[in-house]
């Protein structure tokens, strides 16, 4: 199984990346996590017509904003959106004239499912819980070809991350914050965090991803981001557009 970080920053695109996409390359199907501007790269690694399933966790615009070019695919086995209660009226209402192309009018079928009612639907196993922030954000555990990868964005510390996050072959997790910042209104994780979540959740392997696009302005600050993490979780990335990892 390959993971490919299509889009690893949180707010804008800059220099260091585009906003926050992963694909996940199975066996049998092809998994995406959260569409952000990343999102335009997937036909560079989607070549077969194995399903595709799109996991959207929150509607911030850094995380839906891909959703705009999907009229570049002609992707003829089509492309299955999960996501939580709600999500069918809001991308109804965003994904449409006047801002974008709507989905009925693209070359290829688009289904929106949401998560829990709708999760019997999924060839896999997988478990969908709220975590901490300024708007309701889910975070996924997958079970995939016997290895769990947990998927939680935009978080603070909270028990579901750390649920989530328990015994995962690998946890992607954001890491907007510089080392000692937090804030109440707006949570988030800084890499000492996710790293005690990943040491605590008895992980294997810690990706850090979604970083502050005007906080960590450079991929330098990066590195400096995963120094610190693994002084507390030793197995800890600090992922960059177009880095692929095997499970």
């Amino acid at each position: 199984m390959r993971i490919i970080f299509l889009g690893t920053n949180g707010w804008y695109d800059t220099e260091t990346g585009n906003t926050i996409c992963t694909l996940i390359e199975a066996n049998d199907y092809f998994i995406i996590l959260d569409a952000g501007n990343g999102l335009y790269k997937i036909d560079r690694y989607i070549k077969k017509e194995k399903p595709i399933y799109l996991f959207l966790s929150h509607f911030h615009f850094e995380h839906i904003i891909g959703l705009h070019i999907l009229n570049k695919f002609n992707f003829r086995q089509g492309i299955s959106i999960y996501g939580q209660k709600g999500t069918r009226d809001i991308l109804k209402k965003i994904i449409n004239m006047r801002f974008t192309m709507p989905f009925e009018k693209l070359p290829y079928p688009v289904k929106i499912y949401e998560l829990p009612k709708d999760k019997d639907k999924l060839p896999f196993s997988i478990e969908s819980k709220f975590l901490v922030h300024a708007s309701p954000c889910l975070g996924f555990q997958f079970e995939l070809e016997g290895k769990i990868i947990s998927y939680c964005p935009d978080t603070g510390v909270c028990e579901n991350l750390i649920k989530l996050a328990k015994n995962a072959d690998l946890l992607i997790t954001e890491c907007s914050l510089k080392v000692g910042r937090a804030y109440e209104g707006w949570p988030h994780l800084n890499p000492e965090d996710a790293a005690k979540i990943a040491k605590k959740a008895n992980a294997k392997k810690l990706a850090l991803t979604h970083f502050d696009a005007n906080i960590y302005r450079t991929l330098k600050e990066r590195k400096e981001a995963q120094k610190i993490a693994r002084i507390i979780f030793k197995n800890t990335i600090s992922a960059v557009d177009d880095m692929k990892i095997e499970i």
